[in-house]
C-alpha cells in the first residue's frame, strides 16, 4: 500500500503496477481520517491510497 498526495498519485499508480505487473486499486482518503498519512514522495498529507491486496 501506497499513500500519495495528488502530485505524485500517476507516480505510486506506475510503481505498484510495475511491481505487482496488475492494475492496482486506487481509492481518495476521507478528509475527516483520524491518522493522516504523508505522500511517501514528498511528505505532503497524502490524499489517495494505491496498493494491490
Amino acid at each position: 500500500m501506497v499513500y500519495c498526495c495528488g502530485e505524485h498519485v500517476d507516480q505510486a499508480l506506475d510503481e505498484m503496477v510495475r511491481k505487482h505487473e496488475t492494475a492496482p486499486s486506487f481509492e481518495k482518503i476521507d478528509s475527516v481520517d483520524n491518522d493522516p498519512n504523508s505522500c511517501v514522495y514528498c511528505g505532503k498529507l497524502a490524499v489517495y491510497m494505491v496498493g494491490n491486496e
